[in-house]
């Protein structure tokens, strides 16, 4: 089954906000503060103007969270469908060199993420999932000239075998590690931005628990990837990881809770209970 319109609409917008990516991080650029403190680059503020000018021309009336507009204080009014961009997603990955670095576009319908891009410009690699359609893999070189034929992706059944986790690169922590460590994975991957999700639903890896915050904007599209190619996305208890959260106190609009993605259920369902029997045991 070939990419759907939607899909192709926002492969093109993620190749072109990852030239202006590319020409930034070849070029060098000069890393600002925000008022919390991350890091922020022209890069992010030039890709950003790319998609959100291309969002508007294709689907005009759908408002779009983004994080450079938001750390601008401009927020638009959301109803059940939203789109939520991060235009660099791995800024920490950006500024040292790494190639780890993403642009992230999903739409969200009633909380559920149902379309997701993401594009790492450097490694040029365009993943896309839409729900109920599937996820699919394209390479292209620093040109934006595709290199290979679109390709589906699937997560893999390993529960026959210990499974092998990602990490972030830039923010891992001590409960990860002991969390891995209760379920006995083989092998941890540290890679940097929403490149975690998307290598749980190319089959590399089957697990993706992340404690520590992270923006909606951060994830939503590796999310949609994920779950298109037959993965899950819960919160640490195993329930729903749901979108479009306001209204929350201390300035923390769309912030995630600590979240566990995987290939299979059962494994989600092993981390919430080790997650849940920690959480009694810090309470004792």
């Amino acid at each position: 089954m070939p990419m759907t319109d939607d899909m192709l609409a926002l492969r093109d917008l993620c190749l072109e906000a990852g030239q202006v990516l590319l020409e930034c991080f070849h070029a060098g650029v000069t890393v600002e503060s925000k008022a919390d403190e991350s890091p922020v680059t022209e890069a992010d503020r030039r890709a950003e103007a790319v998609i959100l000018a291309g969002l508007a021309r294709l689907y005009p009336g759908i408002p779009v969270i983004a994080e450079e507009a938001m750390a601008g204080g401009r927020q638009p009014e959301i109803g059940d469908r939203f789109f939520l961009v991060d235009p660099l997603d791995g800024t920490r990955e950006f500024i040292s060199g790494n190639g780890d670095f993403t642009v992230n576009i999903a739409l969200v319908e009633k909380g559920v993420p149902v379309l997701g891009a993401v594009f790492a410009p450097l490694r040029g690699s365009f993943f896309a999932g839409a729900l109920g359609v599937g996820a699919f893999e394209q390479a292209f070189d620093q040109a934006g000239n595709a290199t290979g034929a679109v390709r589906p992706l699937k997560v893999r059944d390993r529960r026959d075998a210990l499974p092998v986790a990602v990490a972030s690169r830039s923010h891992r922590d001590a409960k990860t590690d002991d969390l891995l460590k209760v379920l006995g994975v083989a092998d941890t991957v540290s890679v940097g931005s929403s490149l975690k999700f998307c290598l749980v639903a190319r089959g590399e890896a089957d697990f993706y628990p992340r404690f520590g915050r992270t923006m909606e904007w951060d994830t939503a599209a590796g999310h949609a990837v994920l779950v298109a190619a037959g993965g899950h996305v819960r919160g640490l208890d195993g329930g729903p990881f749901a979108y479009g959260k306001r209204d929350l106190p201390d300035d923390a609009d769309f912030a995630n809770p600590g979240f566990l993605a995987a290939g299979g259920e059962a494994l989600i369902a092993s981390a919430a209970a080790a997650v849940s029997g920690a959480l009694a045991n810090t309470a004792e």
